[in-house]
């Protein structure tokens, strides 16, 4: 008779449950303010440029937002603005510009920035844009996962480069959709 030691049962691993799917939608005028208080902490830490709430007001349909409690604080935004071809630039037709992209620090390491990115390529791609750029202070991490290259200044929509602060040393970053 043989007899066999049953294997010693696994220790216990939780496990966290998958974290719903973060709700998108576009922004609203009446987000303004807070879109503004979003962007505050990112502002202090110079990865963004300071905008007035009237700003973000005026530029509403350029945002897409998130938030995890109907009535709480945003959670996360960006801004996406379309730049049409320039005389010049051929068949290249109109490219976006990412934007003021944030997602609250409590919130980050949760999904949030991963589907505000998902959201707004689907949002470019139904727009037809041939391209999206960036420019990040950040290692921009998030965009390479999603297929973002680096790039230069010179293949950007000249207004956007031009508009850029070199003291800033932002990393230009393409995705060609």
């Amino acid at each position: 008779m043989i007899t066999a030691t049953p294997p010693a049962p696994l220790p216990y691993a939780p496990y966290a449950p998958l974290a719903p799917t973060p709700s998108v939608r576009p922004a609203r005028a009446r987000d303004a303010p807070a879109l503004a208080a979003l962007s505050q902490p990112f502002v202090r830490s110079g990865a963004l440029r300071e905008r007035p709430a009237s700003l973000y007001a005026t530029h509403a349909a350029d945002f897409l937002v998130t938030r995890s409690r109907p009535e709480g604080p945003l959670d996360g935004c960006v801004g996406l603005r379309v730049h049409p071809a320039g005389p010049g630039e051929g068949g290249r037709g109109a490219v976006g510009v990412l934007y003021n992209f944030c997602v609250a620090g409590q919130r980050q390491g949760h999904g949030v920035g991963a589907a505000l990115l998902r959201a707004v390529l689907a949002v470019a791609r139904a727009r037809s844009l041939g391209a999206l750029y960036t420019a990040t202070t950040g290692g921009g991490g998030l965009f390479l996962r999603y297929g973002f290259a680096p790039t230069t200044a010179l293949l950007a929509p000249p207004a956007w480069a031009e508009s850029l602060d070199p003291r800033r040393n932002a990393r230009i970053l393409t995705k060609a959709l």
